[in-house]
């Protein structure tokens, strides 16, 4: 928890750099407004069960939330940053290893309102790559393409119309399986033709930076079609805003990228790490064991998010047809915290980790004194010192010296019948292992606080 909590205020802090304000919205929504919103997920919804009064499921996400947060309220809310921290639930196979879990936390920044063209889409990928490089996850990639030149792919491949969400949600799985398997699911689970396919197997290996909006406008197939050429002139707009951010060395266009949930309209991202050569996975054709394939395969995605302009309106905001399309553009980005969690509790040495905020421990020599422990600990409490004493009338004082090393509490503060006969108090840095440290360095009473709070700006 102790991680957690870090976690959660490094990327508050970030959302809020960027001018974010947050909300909460209800665990449970009505089972209508999840419904038809996330494609082939929508069978790892949670449905609770009907009590006789109207059908609620367990949210899936925080962005269809947010959605109709904005159609119920969307005259008072045409333009919002908004970020919210909660748990959503899925009703999936849980892999404790990879971070994937039935109930867990998503952070969620996003920009709704009518902008000029990826203004907006370009300073919510600049939050994600801020937030992940706050938290030190490592070296990582964010994955960028947009759904209007997948959609014109799709359509300048011969895949039907009713099969492009279908198709696009196989595409999607070419960063977890090999081609043979995508090409599988979509010819054989799919009825997609395998000469179509193949086409769209010649496109997804297309991956590179700026420099590959050029060379697919080139393309007479895809500069013919609107879709396709309107997609390619915003992602060329979007990386110029990116290298202006800083941003572009994190960026990579990759046209395999599809990201299957329904309601995203424009660009979409997401976020995985490089890992090291020396723990990369081996080709996707080599042998393996079972523990080292789990092992490379425990952390995939862990950021996503992309533009989501028509959602909104698909909400009833109203009672009149003419009250009810709210049409507020949205882009948004979501950190898979228990995913980042798995990250960091690897790295972290758990015997190093503070889970207080204690700074002060109280401690005595030989005779107890436990109600001037007691009365110290009120004072320091009174000006903002967190404190703690031991609950023993007269604890050893090795043992108290146990207590402040086992919880990384950086100050003491000792006293002594003598100590306090001459109205003076020891205080000792717990880190400082020199010799005129041993004991603590006295001062007067009075100062003690003074003292403690100077050499707490310090540490």
């Amino acid at each position: 928890m102790a991680i957690r909590e870090k976690m959660f205020e490094t990327i508050t802090k970030v959302f809020k750099k960027h001018g974010g304000v947050t909300i909460d919205t209800p665990v449970f929504e009505l089972k209508d407004i999840l419904a038809g919103k996330y494609g082939e997920d929508s069978k790892l919804i949670y449905d609770l069960e009907d009590q006789g009064g109207e059908k609620c499921s367990l949210r899936y996400d925080l962005t269809v939330p947010f959605a109709r947060y904005l159609a119920m309220n969307g005259t008072s809310t045409q333009q919002m940053k908004r970020y919210q921290i909660a748990k959503v639930y899925r009703r999936d196979q849980p892999a404790m290893t990879k971070g994937r879990m039935r109930e867990f936390y998503q952070c969620d920044f996003d920009i709704a309102g009518s902008y000029d063209n990826m203004i907006p889409d370009a300073e919510a990928i600049t939050v994600m790559i801020e937030a992940l490089t706050a938290l030190s996850v490592g070296d990582f990639k964010i994955k960028i393409n947009h759904r209007q030149i997948l959609d014109g792919m799709f359509a300048i491949c011969g895949v039907p119309e009713d099969k492009i969400r279908p198709i696009s949600s196989a595409v999607d799985k070419s960063d977890k399986l090999s081609w043979e398997e995508v090409r599988k699911e979509m010819v054989e689970e799919k009825g997609l033709d395998g000469a179509v396919a193949d086409k769209i197997g010649e496109y997804i290996k297309l991956k590179g930076g700026q420099e590959l909006c050029s060379s697919l406008l080139e393309n007479a197939e895809l500069s013919n079609n609107s879709s396709a050429k309107e997609g390619i002139e915003s992602m060329k707009l979007l990386f110029e805003y990116l290298e202006i951010f800083g941003v572009l060395d994190k960026i990579s266009f990759d046209l395999s990228l599809a990201r299957g949930l329904d309601y995203y309209t424009g660009v979409i991202y997401e976020a995985v790490l490089e890992l090291p050569e020396e723990i990369a996975p081996p080709s996707k054709s080599s042998k393996g064991s079972k523990e080292q394939d789990e092992e490379q395969t425990r952390i995939g995605s862990i950021a996503a998010g992309g533009r989501y302009d028509n959602l909104v309106g698909m909400f009833a905001s109203g009672s009149s047809k003419k009250e009810s399309n709210v049409k507020i553009p949205c882009v948004g980005i979501s950190i898979g915290v228990e995913r980042v969690f798995s990250i960091l509790l690897k790295q972290a040495k758990m015997e190093e980790i503070k889970s207080n905020a204690v700074q002060v421990y109280v401690m005595s020599v030989r005779d107890g004194l436990l109600k001037e422990r007691m009365a110290i600990c009120k004072e320091l409490w009174s000006h903002d010192i967190a404190a703690e004493f031991m609950y023993k009338a007269k604890p050893k004082l090795q043992n108290q010296f146990n207590a402040c090393d086992r919880d990384h509490i950086p100050l003491a503060v000792i006293i002594g019948e003598q100590e306090l006969l001459d109205n003076k108090v020891k205080i000792k840095n717990m880190g400082d292992k020199s010799s005129e440290q041993a004991g603590g360095l006295l001062y007067d009473r009075d100062q003690m606080v003074s003292t403690l709070k100077t050499m707490l700006k310090m540490l």
